[in-house]
């Protein structure tokens, strides 16, 4: 009987947050049925089960199986994987700042340092295999396994046995691990000095900037870039979004607000939560050059809310394949005083014509979803040019004293993104137009704040996410992902 109190307890604390009100599916007799029911099969499996369980699991797997039934966006993070979670929404870990990958012989290699991280520091270099991490061999190492060995808590060490590219032999190094920050905002490649080059043509001053995910410092490292373009006179950028699986809502209404001066960028719409719209304002506009934005079919979430604003404000055109389709917002919610989180399915969200892109289950491709490219701007690339895509941006993503490699791979895509540029150019001279300086009596902007901006950086029930799913899910979809950050 202590195990069924027990259980009904947590029912009642998972199930019964509020006062049951009309608005909830079913009568209250029928949800007290539901979960005498629930409550009855617990306690048998608890007490007759071949063998002895672990109670929390069980609850664990419950809450799992309920959330599996709404939709694939919406799950359970236990406090194990709360941390995982967290480090992707920071982008920040404790490691050594190297991403890793598997060679064709399965063996545990370096893809690129990261600038300045401790292993650049400590002389690891791309193509350096990791013949064992803390006296044990690699040999058979998944990346996740590989991963969970580097990553640790700041300012405690790793051993690794390296062997580099050059040598035979096996160099033992002992690694400080510190809190390393993945930069979200890419350029074309690393320049001598460890930074990004964001200029795509010096010559014709075309601007190049990747986002890989919408984190918190996604703005922050943008506005970086954007003013260091601008300052290098800018006339045209060329935004690539492709393969980037979402990331805050938040940081994707204020990105596009970079962008455009006018206009709605966004709405949200939900059952039990009112409608909220994001408008753009002039102030801190970033205007008066041509533009493009990059998408395709692994381009989902956030990075729908962006290409979708930049599209209908007709700010920019959209080069590529279809994105994903995947128009709904997820509200992280504490549970156990932060110990564990859900994540939960509570609104969709709209593009500025008013059209919601979520591709719904059983969607043709005749139907209206995600952000199709401009008219005459679609470039479909098959499964395998996208593989040689993918290798040819992992070799030109390293950081090398030499410089990128060369490469005779074209991107089709790109190319017709310079195409367009080149002719608005030749067409009309732009420059990038600068900041607009806020009128004393102007109402004060609708951007964040700082004390908001703080206020929206802790995992609680007011903060809303676009998170599609991992990098992992994406990649693998494609099967085409080789690489983790560590």
């Amino acid at each position: 009987m202590r195990a069924r109190f027990v259980v009904a307890v947590l029912v009642a604390s998972i199930f019964f947050g509020g006062p049951i009100t009309s608005a909830r599916a079913g009568t209250e007799e029928e949800l007290f049925e539901s979960m005498k029911l629930f409550i009855d099969s617990f306690d048998q499996v608890d007490r007759f089960y071949v063998k002895e369980v672990n109670r929390r699991e069980l609850i664990e797997a419950a809450l799992r199986g309920m959330l599996d039934r709404l939709d694939p966006y919406s799950n359970y993070i236990s406090p194990e994987d709360l941390a995982r979670f967290n480090s992707q929404v920071e982008q920040e870990f404790g490691g050594i700042g190297i991403q890793v990958g598997l060679d064709p012989h399965k063996r545990l290699i370096v893809l690129t340092p990261l600038p300045g991280s401790p292993a650049y520091r400590a002389g690891i270099r791309a193509g350096d295999l990791i013949a064992n991490i803390e006296g044990e061999s690699t040999d058979g190492y998944d990346l996740e396994k590989a991963v969970k060995r580097l990553k640790g808590k700041a300012g405690e060490a790793v051993k690794m046995g390296i062997v580099h590219a050059d040598s035979g032999k096996v160099e033992e190094i002992k690694v400080t691990r510190e809190m390393v920050h993945v930069s979200t905002i890419l350029g074309d490649h690393y320049k001598s000095d460890g930074k990004w080059e964001y200029m795509l043509n010096p010559e014709k001053k075309i601007g190049y900037v990747r986002i890989t995910t919408f984190s918190r410092d996604t703005v922050k490292e943008l506005k970086e870039a954007l003013t260091q373009l601008k300052s290098q006179g800018m006339k045209a950028l060329i935004l690539d979004l492709r393969f980037n699986p979402g990331g805050l809502l938040s940081a994707a209404t204020e990105i596009s607000d970079l962008f455009v001066e006018e206009g709605k960028i966004v709405s949200t719409k939900g059952r039990n939560t009112e409608e909220r719209v994001w408008n753009a304002r002039k102030p801190d506009t970033f205007a008066g050059f041509p533009m493009v934005c990059l998408v395709n079919g692994y381009s989902a979430s956030a990075s729908e809310i962006v290409s979708a604003c930049l599209q209908d404000n007709k700010r920019a055109i959209v080069i590529g394949d279809r994105t994903w389709g995947k128009g709904s917002v997820q509200n992280v919610i504490e549970m156990e005083n932060g110990k564990s989180a859900l994540k939960l399915t509570t609104a969709s969200y709209h593009r500025p014509n008013g059209k919601n892109i979520h591709r719904f289950p059983g969607a043709k491709d005749s139907d209206e979803w995600g952000v199709m490219p401009t008219d005459g701007y679609r470039i479909v690339l098959p499964l395998e040019e996208l593989k040689k895509y993918d290798d040819y941006r992992r070799h030109r993503d390293v950081l090398s004293d030499k410089g990128p490699p060369t490469s005779d791979f074209v991107d089709k895509q790109m190319a017709k993104a310079l195409e367009y540029v080149d002719a608005q150019l030749a067409e009309k001279p732009a420059e990038a137009k600068p900041a607009e300086a806020k009128p004393a009596d102007a109402k004060p902007a609708e951007k964040t704040d700082a004390k908001k901006a703080a206020q929206l950086q802790h995992l609680n029930s007011t903060e809303v996410y676009a998170f599609l799913f991992e990098y992992e899910f994406i990649f693998k979809a494609i099967r085409i992902l080789n690489s983790r950050a560590a």
